[in-house]
């Protein structure tokens, strides 16, 4: 069986249990052919049968026969059970993890290797005749082994728990890093904000510029056009006077020529008789007036 790669230990063990399985197979075996031969000594006592009395010898032999095969079946299901449970068991106590590929037991070739297998030894087990022995797991609790096991259970455990904090620390260390991460985008976003800001205060500054320089060239126009204003209107006020006074001189040269006429000396002595008559009807009427 050296195909299976199996130790010489495990490949006793194997050939206990298959020893073990055949044993068993021998003494079913050996029930189903009491069943045939009950049968045999205990109905087939005559010479003629109907059709009916074998149908009815069939079906019982076929239900004594199912019934033991099926108690065969199911007993070597729960023997494998059993024998897993031990194999299992074993493992657990050393933290292993057993894995079984159930389509592995269908494999033809396998399978036929097992059978030629088994047909050797029991070939050369008929040879030797050795005394039936009782299968037993060996423990593995026990001895240098499990000493060995243990101590390196413990050293993997060492450095889980070493794993363990260094990974805690990782990830403490990578918090920090993204917390700093994180402060650092803050910033540059700021940053870049504040350079934006200074930017558009660059921006305004331009224009506030721009439009200082247009009101200081504006205001210098204004400036400019202001005093030709006001030297207009010095000059229109000049011209004012000036004519006002050419006005001032041509009335008084018109009321000069306008007295020395004719007209304006009758018009004259005419006014002085008004005001002389004007002055005695006073004096007349303040004589017949009462004093207040």
């Amino acid at each position: 069986m050296g195909e299976f790669s199996f130790n010489e230990h495990h490949q006793n063990e194997v050939v206990n249990y298959m020893r073990f399985a055949r044993s068993k197979m021998v003494l079913r075996l050996k029930t189903i052919d009491s069943c045939f031969e009950e049968l045999k000594d205990s109905r087939l006592v005559e010479e003629t049968f109907t059709v009916d009395e074998v149908k009815e010898m069939l079906d019982g032999l076929q239900a004594v026969v199912r019934g033991e095969v099926e108690t065969e079946l199911i007993n070597t299901a729960h023997t494998n059970v059993l024998l897993l449970r031990q194999l299992f068991s074993q493992a657990e106590k050393f933290y292993l993890r057993l894995q079984s590929d159930i389509s592995e037991l269908e494999n033809r070739e396998l399978l036929e290797q097992v059978a030629e297998f088994e047909k050797a030894d029991f070939k050369s087990t008929d040879k030797k005749n050795p005394e039936p022995s009782k299968p037993k797991l060996a423990p593995l609790n026990e001895g240098g082994v499990s000493e060995l096991l243990k101590k390196e259970i413990a050293r993997l455990q060492e450095e889980n728990d070493k794993l363990k904090i260094r990974m805690r620390t990782l990830e403490s260390q990578a918090m920090s890093a993204l917390d700093e991460r994180t402060k650092a985008e803050r910033a540059l976003k700021d940053l870049q904000q504040l350079q934006g800001d200074q930017q558009e205060i660059s921006s305004l500054e331009d224009t506030v510029a721009a439009l200082k320089g247009e009101y200081e060239r504006s205001l210098s126009a204004n400036s400019a056009s202001h005093r030709g204003l006001q030297d207009n209107l010095v000059s229109a006020k000049h011209d004012l006077l000036r004519v006002q006074e050419q006005l001032s001189l041509a009335e008084k040269e018109l009321d000069k020529k306008f007295q020395q006429t004719a007209a304006y000396r009758n018009m004259k002595e005419i006014l002085i008789k008004k005001n002389e008559q004007i002055k005695d009807i006073r004096k007349r009427l303040q004589r017949y007036e009462p004093n207040e």
